[in-house]
């Protein structure tokens, strides 16, 4: 039985400058965004949806059994989008915890969503979220990959203190990738997306500096892998290899 007061939303949209249309590129079979709703009903944590702004993403959705919320095609960012399908899905205010999950992560692990839920039920933080330490030498210097800077608040969590693109922490030890899958308290998502952009936001181009800089708790799970995200031909090459085996 999963939880009604748990809130799971994929917000997906065709426009990707490096892979057009992928929500609905075909993997083993089945679109993307399909294989990232099942990987979610898998978690069996709560209600399951995809936030779009897309007829055609609504309709594969549909068509594998999947709900599907309609969101306007304006909204600058995935938080955005999913604030609008929270509020249409729930008018009466029962969900208290929502999980936003990227339309790109077909293979993310089931229990990693559920890690970042875990995180939540400490009435401390506001937000939850992922990390995974950098094992490849380039990841250490690659701008794309973000690194979470933390503190440890216990086995396999952090309190996050910041999130850089940037080489850091400086000196010998470990360093974490942050991977983008999030956990709100329905307060702090309403609060989140009432924010302007902070200037540490604009600086990084990364979103959940704009809560930190607003004084939120981000707490951060250490799972063991970064999840395949698809943003290029190459990728999603590697996801039907990956899926095709399943």
């Amino acid at each position: 039985m999963t939880n009604p007061r748990t809130l799971v939303l994929i917000p997906a949209r065709m426009a990707s400058t490096r892979l057009p249309g992928k929500p609905l590129m075909d993997i083993a079979g089945v679109p993307m965004i399909v294989h990232v709703l099942r990987r979610a009903e898998e978690a069996a944590i709560g209600r399951v949806a995809v936030a779009t702004d897309t007829p055609e993403i609504a309709a594969a959705v549909t068509a594998h059994g999947g709900t599907a919320v309609m969101t306007n095609p304006d909204h600058p960012s995935g938080s955005d989008r999913i604030f609008e399908a929270l509020q249409k899905l729930d008018p009466q205010r029962e969900v208290e915890a929502i999980v936003n999950v990227q339309g790109d992560l077909p293979t993310v692990p089931p229990q990693d969503i559920r890690a970042a839920l875990a995180l939540v039920a400490d009435a401390a933080v506001d937000i939850g979220t992922l990390v995974a330490e950098i094992r490849e030498a380039e990841e250490h210097t690659t701008p794309s990959v973000v690194k979470l800077i933390g503190s440890a608040t216990g086995p396999d969590r952090f309190r996050a203190l910041y999130f850089t693109r940037a080489t850091a922490p400086y000196g010998e030890g470990p360093r974490y990738h942050h991977i983008g899958l999030y956990a709100y308290r329905r307060t702090a998502l309403e609060r989140f997306v009432r924010l302007p952009p902070s200037p540490l936001e604009v600086r990084e181009k990364l979103e959940q500096l704009r809560a930190l800089e607003a004084g939120m708790r981000i707490d951060a799970a250490i799972v063991t892998s970064v999840p395949l995200g698809v943003d290029t031909p190459a990728d999603l090459e590697t996801a039907r290899r990956l899926l095709s085996k399943t």
